[in-house]
């Protein structure tokens, strides 16, 4: 009865595979896939076990098209993603949208970052040109100190790593300060984003000023000062407030 439904004729091929799909989404929200048998995916969509191999070719056929699906709602999300006058603040936030969905979706994420097979998800592709996009703009903006085609793979390679330590072992990494950790030192490094430094910079200088006033080695005067923390600010320093 259950292989007959995905049998009939065109149409209902094109529904089995539909109901197919479904079923393996919906047995990914509660368990990673090399955990769901062939066996339980035909019995939620009430297919034969012969329709998985007709229209996927095998299970792994079958699992690189959910994890396209995967994809296509991941991008989706990245579309959505508000664009400001602050590229950076932007790859921020997409940064952040990246984890969420991780933490929505854990073993359809591992499914979309870890395949095994030949075959591969093919929207990673797209994952990356949205990336590239977002880091033009910070290029575009003065403000990236790399190739954007290297920045884009960094901050991507470094996202899924968070992602998928925090999924793996919830325990040590899935706390809500290691993502915002690595984001900004990644993000910084690639942007150049270091206000920190340009305070602890100044700041030095000024104690050094000081220190030489009050031995009475090199009197220097406010308009030295201002002169000496400028010169030692990083590029750009000064547009960023």
């Amino acid at each position: 009865m259950g292989g007959e439904a995905g049998m009939g004729g065109t149409g209902d091929t094109s529904t089995a595979r539909e109901r197919i799909l479904r079923a393996t989404e919906e047995l990914l929200a509660d368990k990673d896939a090399l955990a769901i048998s062939t066996r339980a995916i035909c019995d939620r969509a009430k297919v034969g076990m012969p329709e998985i191999y007709r229209q996927f070719g095998d299970k792994q056929g079958l699992l690189t098209a959910v994890a396209d699906i995967g994809f296509e709602r991941f991008l989706a999300d990245k579309r959505r993603n508000p664009l400001t006058d602050d590229p950076v603040a932007d790859l921020r936030a997409a940064w952040d949208s990246h984890v969420a969905f991780a933490l929505r979706n854990p073993y359809l994420y591992r499914l979309m970052f870890t395949p095994t097979g030949e075959a591969k998800p093919q929207a990673i592709k797209e994952a990356q040109a949205i990336l590239l996009q977002a880091v033009e703009r910070c290029r575009d903006a003065g403000r990236l100190r790399m190739a954007p085609e290297l920045a884009g793979r960094s901050i991507l390679s470094a996202n899924v790593g968070v992602c998928m330590m925090a999924l793996s072992f919830p325990d040590l990494f899935g706390d809500s300060e290691t993502s915002p950790a690595v984001r900004d030192a990644v993000i910084g490094k690639v942007t150049g984003d270091e206000r920190e430094d340009t305070r602890i910079g100044t700041a030095t200088v000024l104690a050094q000023a000081l220190v030489e006033t009050l031995t009475g080695t090199a009197p220097t005067s406010a308009g030295d000062l201002d002169r000496l923390a400028r010169a030692l600010r990083p590029p750009g320093a000064d547009s960023g407030a």
